[in-house]
């Protein structure tokens, strides 16, 4: 089978990561690849995204999509990822062009073309497919399979104490998508952190003789020192793991499917992935939470991307 997947990013280090990782797998076509602001703003995650289809080869059409969130005001990744997302690397201008259609247009149509066909990949804030929703509430009657890399289901995020990035950029935009949005499935921040990548192994994957290899090293290395100074010895790429999933769910190893829902008010928990671990509650299962994935070909799966394998 081969997963056609529409791919709503934020380039950002671990998004161009994730690209590559669907670009060299063989079941896999990228059919359009919409871009939000996120890690970064989206003048630099709309070139990232042209500068990385440049690079790798990848032939979908990229649209330009939301610039700030529903709501909030946004805070980006820039410490993580660099100023411009891509590790503040002194990349050239790209020299492909973006799409004139909004992303949420987009979505919109190429569902209605491809009707069952696309499986879309949510590995940003996700703003864009709640405009989508919000124009047309049908949209999921099309749209077989919902993959969305976000969250954190027990509260240990990576922002706030208990929010995950990508929920917290924009909580408005998450509720509408995880209460619209009647089955779907997550891959939060706290899957990645059980699944993080040996930096050894990391620097002798993007050292290998690959035009891929070195440019992924050259936009992640910043990103990689700067994680290795917080959290050991061991780097974590949420979108990788997101599109592991994505490229092969026969791989996962453990699931849960319960209901799920953001938290939009409170102090200290606006932005908070909250779920019905128990049953409790009244709202339906809609999720299905990755929690465990097997590492060995998680480790294949990136190699690969960048020419490595």
């Amino acid at each position: 089978m081969t997963h056609r997947l529409l791919i709503d990013t934020d380039p950002g280090v671990d998004d161009a990561l994730a690209i590559l990782m669907a670009s060299a797998h063989p079941g896999c076509r990228i059919e359009a690849l919409t871009i939000t602001a996120g890690n970064v703003g989206l003048g630099h995650t709309l070139a990232n995204a042209l500068k990385l289809c440049e690079v790798a080869d990848i032939d979908a059409p990229v649209f330009p999509g939301a610039p700030v969130p529903l709501v909030a005001v946004p805070e980006d990744a820039a410490y993580v990822h660099g100023r411009d997302g891509f590790g503040d690397a002194g990349l050239s201008p790209p020299s492909r062009r973006a799409e004139s259609e909004h992303a949420a247009l987009a979505m919109l149509r190429l569902a209605r073309e491809h009707p069952g066909e696309l499986t879309f990949v949510m590995l940003g804030p996700l703003t864009n497919l709640a405009l989508a929703l919000s124009l047309d509430p049908s949209l999921p009657e099309r749209v077989p399979r919902l993959v969305v890399m976000g969250g954190a289901v027990s509260g240990r995020g990576n922002t706030r104490l208990p929010v995950e990035f990508n929920t917290g950029f924009d909580p408005e935009a998450a509720r509408i998508v995880f209460d619209r949005w009647p089955r779907f499935e997550l891959v939060d921040w706290e899957a990645t952190l059980r699944h993080g990548l040996a930096h050894a192994r990391c620097d002798r994957w993007f050292a290998v003789d690959h035009p891929l290899a070195r440019f992924y090293d050259t936009i992640s290395r910043q990103t990689r020192i700067w994680s290795a100074g917080l959290r050991g010895e061991e780097w974590h790429s949420a979108d990788a793991l997101a599109m592991a999933q994505v490229l092969e769910p026969e791989r996962a190893l453990e699931t849960a499917e319960r209901a799920l829902t953001v938290e939009l008010a409170g102090e200290h928990a606006r932005g908070m992935t909250v779920v019905d671990w128990l049953g409790r509650g009244k709202r339906p299962v809609n999720a299905r939470i990755l929690l465990s994935y097997d590492r060995t070909r998680f480790e294949q799966l990136v190699q690969a991307a960048v020419g490595a394998a």
